[in-house]
């Protein structure tokens, strides 16, 4: 995925839209939110910035919420308390996320790769009406990107020691994956054009004033 503006590469169709059943709509929230989810290395992050700039909507991404709420790292909680303890606090936080909007704003929302995974956590999304967007990119450039910024930044990602590993829970992780509102391909292409090709296929609106936490920008 290129950061610039360049040319896509493949010209098939990338997108897929699923149908909204009159339950999911009945009670839904307004089209103020999309929560982008996918494997890591998908660009959750940096096409969400995008999308931000793009519409002026605030973009957070879901694990840094869980870190400010719990006082600790994600990597912390993980070592320090378990899986469960975290998906506790990712579901608790993504409950929190929901009732916020409720009340008004603006938010595009990157989920944790395993959050959309988590059956309660879907079921919330389903729920809310909000739309869902499936980064999908071919798992060696996945995990190229995650190589990359592994070497980048220093970090230590466990699933990066063995190409296997990490395609085998690319494959089991997709199917979950595949049931959001919306799958677009990320693979070398740029950001903006993937954010615009969101706002255009959701019929996103930019907003000329935002507030948040009471400051205008």
């Amino acid at each position: 995925m290129k950061k610039g503006s360049g040319k896509t590469v493949n010209a098939r169709k990338r997108t897929g839209v699923r149908r909204s059943s009159p339950s999911m709509r009945a009670g839904a929230l307004p089209v103020n939110a999309v929560f982008l989810v996918g494997f890591m290395g998908a660009g959750k992050s940096s096409v969400g910035r995008a999308l931000g700039q793009r519409l002026n909507w605030v973009f957070e991404d879901l694990d840094d919420r869980i870190e400010a709420r719990e006082g600790r790292t994600v990597a912390e909680i993980f070592r320090d308390s378990g899986e469960s303890e975290f998906r506790r606090a990712e579901r608790a936080a993504l409950e929190h996320v929901l009732r916020e909007l409720r009340g008004g704003g603006a938010r595009i929302v990157a989920l944790g790769g395993g959050a959309f995974v988590q059956n309660e956590n879907a079921a919330l999304l389903k729920r809310s009406g909000v739309p869902t967007v499936f980064l999908d990119a071919p798992v060696e450039d996945l995990w190229q990107r995650c190589c990359t910024q592994a070497r980048e930044t220093g970090a230590e990602r466990p699933l990066l020691r063995s190409m296997e590993q990490f395609r085998e829970l690319y494959e089991m992780r997709s199917r979950s994956y595949s049931n959001a509102s919306l799958k677009i391909q990320t693979g070398s292409r740029a950001v903006e054009t993937i954010a615009a090709e969101i706002a255009d296929t959701l019929g996103l609106r930019k907003i000329e004033l935002r507030t948040e936490q009471g400051e205008v920008e």
